[in-house]
């Protein structure tokens, strides 16, 4: 039971943390609009966030083979609210929020793989597909919230006050992490020689990796535009751009908190029916939606929203199927240096993904059509490139139970 409450307080923390991951997201066409900004200006913002994760990870991920994760945590999602709060109050063009966006992404650096490293040392193999699952399902929570919130906030106010309310989330979970979470410490101290290079070694591992990088390029590239989309679907049905884009991102909220529940409920059925074939199954359907997805912004809003909602629920479920791989393919004194490389490769995928969008959107939405409309009408190939990226992850899993010989669990 004590387990529990400590698992559940963390979660609690990164929903806090996580405020800020898609707060930009959320008054993306606001922004875009008043700063003057090109589709893949503003898909770069997005992913200065990925980037400056990236920058960070492989270290803060590495030092929690050899210090306590716990004050790693902590540290960082104060930093991710301080730097939340100076882009609201300074940002004011495309130089200054990409800086800013990047700072921000620091902190998660230093909370999401840490907290996902004492997770794994808390529950046993048995509990851990069920432990990770609500994690990441705590994850997707507090990104939902980050747009709704967001939403809410600049239908009310302004997109400053929305980007500034949103930020003081990572400095509440940094409070929560540091006065109600117990310590939990690297397995052994010292250095542990050729850690990395064990990591790399391990064919079955770096497979799961790939697997992982697939679905941080589907992911991220659907929740860094999603609002834009619906803002452009409503806004093609005569509502103003402010309006439409509050209403957006609320609808997003839903549907990436569809993932929230999807990913608690992939992983328990990983514990029983494995890891691979869990991970294959949604996979293949997430992409089938990502393939369809930007064709249907026309269709009768009733079918638009049914497809959003099986969407969300389908791209983020396998997260906490292939992390919870990793946990098991990777002795625990190595698992800090593999988390380091899986965030890495995953999250270059989550950087690349939203700019390579927005470059999309722009060779297919000729400046002329989209500035006499007031809205982006294409979204069809943009969403096609997730899917066909998303199509890479079943073989990568496949390939990697086959090497290993057993299905993880």
């Amino acid at each position: 039971m004590r387990d529990k409450i400590w698992l559940y307080l963390l979660c609690l923390a990164e929903i806090g943390t996580m405020l800020v991951l898609l707060n930009y997201s959320a008054v993306l066409p606001i922004i875009k609009q008043e700063w003057g900004l090109t589709n893949t200006e503003a898909g770069l913002i997005y992913s200065a966030y990925q980037v400056g994760y990236i920058i960070l990870v492989i270290i803060l991920s590495t030092l929690t083979d050899y210090v306590d994760a716990k004050k790693i945590y902590v540290v960082s999602a104060l930093w991710a609210g301080l730097a939340g709060l100076a882009f609201a109050l300074f940002a004011d063009s495309f130089m200054s929020g990409l800086i800013l966006r990047c700072l921000t992404g620091f902190g998660l650096a230093g909370t999401y793989m840490p907290g996902l490293k004492m997770v794994s040392a808390k529950f046993s193999p048995e509990r851990r597909g069920w432990a990770i699952g609500l994690y990441v399902g705590a994850f997707s929570l507090g990104t939902a919230l980050s747009l709704l919130f967001s939403g809410i906030l600049t239908g009310l106010f302004t997109w400053r006050t929305a980007i500034f309310v949103t930020s003081l989330g990572p400095i509440a979970g940094g409070l929560i992490a540091a006065f109600a979470l117990e310590s939990v410490p690297p397995l052994r101290a010292g250095k542990k020689k050729g850690a990395f290079r064990q990591v790399f070694a391990n064919r079955p591992a770096l497979l799961v990796m790939i697997g992982y990088a697939a679905h941080m390029w589907e992911m991220f590239g659907m929740r860094g535009w999603i609002v834009a989309f619906f803002a452009a679907a409503m806004v093609g049905r005569n509502m103003d751009m402010a309006t439409a884009t509050s209403y957006g991102a609320v609808f997003s909220a839903v549907i990436i908190l569809a993932g929230g529940f999807s990913t608690a409920l992939a992983g328990a059925l990983s514990d029983r029916f494995g890891r691979v074939r869990t991970i294959q199954a949604i996979m293949f359907s997430s992409a089938a939606c990502s393939l369809l997805f930007g064709w249907i912004r026309p269709w009768p809003a009733v079918l638009v929203i049914l497809i959003s909602l099986v969407y969300g629920f389908l791209v983020t479920a396998e997260s906490s199927v292939l992390s919870t791989s990793v946990t098991e393919l990777v002795p625990f004194e190595y698992l800090g240096s593999a988390m380091a490389v899986q965030s890495f490769v995953g999250w270059t995928a989550a950087a690349i993904a939203p700019a390579a969008f927005g470059m999309v959107l722009d060779l297919t939405n000729p400046a002329a059509l989209v500035g006499a409309l007031g809205y982006t009408p294409q979204w069809g190939p943009a969403f096609f490139i997730l899917g066909l990226g998303a199509l890479i992850g079943p073989p990568a899993v496949g390939l990697a139970r086959k090497i290993s010989g057993f299905e993880y669990r």
